[in-house]
């Protein structure tokens, strides 16, 4: 932005004095000072980011898109809608210690032994401290150079050079630039150095990678500034006393926003989980109530995820209602349906709601499964061991049609979950009438097919 300065002239003598006076210093003249605004370039001025760009028509044929760069995992990269797109900025947050590093340490060490350089730019870190890292997790390459700095006018220079084909910042909140006089971690310092990188990852066509930290919220520090700036932001998700880490994208200029990647974090590092659903229900108890089984789909890809529910007589005032994997005010939703259309009364009642695994899930097909659940354990009566259930659930208590359920039944009959119940609507999609489908269109129907099955 430009500075502003101040002076006043002496229309008599051209002598310039910083404030006003009566009577000319040099010339002695009385009221010959006037005020002159002088507006000088500021420090914060940005370069464009391509000097010698023109308009172009959007059908130009001789624009080559370049190669996705693919990460090493196939989970990432379903992520990201098929690899790293060059020049992009993406921003990876999560809690503290969930795995963020590892994974960027990871990719970094891939895409050095199958690109070329790789910098990975450690604020937080020693060189010895991030080389112990690298030894443990078996991410030593002679092409992954490893930079200790927090200034971004040094970090440039080397992004400049265009030595490098990936590049990873860890983390956003360390770097600092000398152009602004607010500590390293301060919104002013986040928004300008998450700006310097844009630009140099657009005119280098560099892709680079910021690390970001989770407030107590749980959302990226900043307060969301750098979730508008960057191409593709994407949370790492996970218990931290757990194995299981879910990575998911929020935004994603360049592909799909509902795809997960699941990862398991070991002692040698993060590995993929090739087959989630196995992983889910591998300790499902059996015979008890309240456990119900939903495929769930999240973007292209089906899962079965264990949904349970805990519904015990109240001895407080008000009862309780708790909540994970699923929206609060949903649960709500689906408890005064099963009071309004089945007279199921749960407001003496305390509710427990759970999605197995660390899962969260957010489409509407998850109702009817949620429901089930709670009924199951309202009427202490466990649901079949090879049971299905999805469909969304309207407040008349009707059964609403969701998608692609032909790829739902053929992942729940993959593990041996023979019966399905489903919204009678989703059932002339099904081409294959392998699992013993039982249609539905009211809430009350489903209660009786899952009770008595």
């Amino acid at each position: 932005m430009a500075k502003v300065k101040s002076n006043f002239i002496c229309q008599e003598c051209g002598a310039i004095t910083p404030r006003w006076q009566g009577k000319c210093p040099e010339c002695a003249s009385w009221n010959t000072l006037e005020e002159a605004i002088i507006e000088s370039e500021g420090t914060h001025l940005r370069p464009s980011i391509q000097s010698s760009a023109i308009p172009t028509p959007i059908t130009d044929n001789e624009f080559i898109a370049p190669e996705r760069l693919h990460t090493g995992s196939k989970e990432c990269d379903r992520v990201l809608g098929g690899g790293i797109v060059a020049g992009s900025l993406t921003l990876v947050g999560g809690d503290p210690g969930i795995g963020k590093s590892t994974l960027m340490l990871q990719i970094s060490h891939h895409l050095a032994k199958s690109t070329g350089k790789v910098l990975y730019v450690s604020g937080e870190e020693s060189f010895g401290q991030a080389r112990l890292r690298g030894n443990r997790l078996g991410t030593l390459h002679d092409q992954l150079h490893l930079l200790t700095e927090t200034s971004v006018s040094a970090i440039a220079s080397y992004i400049k050079s265009g030595n490098y084909a990936f590049v990873v910042i860890d983390s956003i909140q360390s770097v600092y630039t000398s152009q602004l006089a607010a500590v390293p971690g301060s919104v002013g310092q986040i928004r300008e150095c998450a700006n310097e990188f844009l630009r140099l990852a657009k005119g280098s066509c560099t892709p680079v990678f910021l690390v970001g930290h989770v407030t107590k919220d749980g959302t990226i520090a900043g307060p969301r500034l750098l979730e508008h700036l960057v191409d593709t932001v994407l949370y790492f998700e996970g218990e931290g006393r757990q194995s299981l880490r879910i990575l998911r994208a929020i935004k994603n200029r360049f592909g799909s926003t509902n795809e997960i990647g699941v990862f398991e974090m070991r002692e040698s590092g993060l590995h993929e989980v090739p087959n989630p659903s196995a992983l889910f229900l591998n300790e499902r108890p059996e015979g008890v109530s309240g456990s119900v089984v939903i495929p769930s789909v999240e973007g292209t890809r089906p899962l079965l995820v264990e949904v349970q529910a805990l519904v015990g007589d109240s001895h407080a005032g008000s009862p309780r209602r708790t909540v994970t994997g699923v929206n609060p005010n949903r649960i709500s939703l689906l408890l005064a349906v099963l009071e309004k259309r089945a007279g199921l009364h749960f407001s003496d009642r305390d509710v427990f709601v759970n999605v197995a695994g660390g899962v969260r899930l957010e489409e509407p097909a998850a109702d009817m499964a949620v429901a089930l659940a709670l009924v199951s354990s309202f009427r202490e009566c466990p649901v079949s061991a090879n049971l299905a259930v999805f469909g969304e659930v309207g407040l008349a208590g009707e059964v609403r049609a969701v998608d692609m359920a032909r790829q739902r039944v053929s992942e729940a009959r993959k593990f041996g979950f023979t019966r399905c119940i489903l919204p009678r609507a989703c059932a002339k999609d099904l081409v294959e009438k392998e699992a013993q489908v039982y249609p539905v269109t009211e809430i009350t129907e489903a209660i009786e097919l899952a009770m008595e099955t």
